[in-house]
């Protein structure tokens, strides 16, 4: 029984997946190019160390229950950048 459904099965009847080649890089080449900027060179070895250690066990910010909050959640974001984080 299983034999017979395998042997049908064949590549022309499976569906198509992601759509044509032609159109492979379609948005890339849409997109304008903007030029990079300048950036202040970041730190290094032991000060990049120290900045992390900083921003995870130092700043730490205590959300509901007791519950160390993630780097993205908004009030973290809000305490490194210096502002009084808001209430939900």
């Amino acid at each position: 029984l299983y034999r017979n459904r395998t042997a049908q099965s064949s590549h022309t009847n499976m569906g198509k997946v992601h759509g044509s080649l032609s159109r492979a890089g379609k948005v890339r080449s849409q997109t304008p190019k903007v030029d990079k900027k300048e950036k202040p060179r970041s730190k290094l070895g032991r000060a990049k160390k120290r900045i992390q250690y900083r921003r995870r066990f130092m700043n730490v910010v205590a959300g509901p229950g007791g519950k160390v909050m993630g780097p993205n959640k908004l009030a973290m974001q809000q305490k490194r950048a210096g502002i009084e984080p808001t209430a939900p």
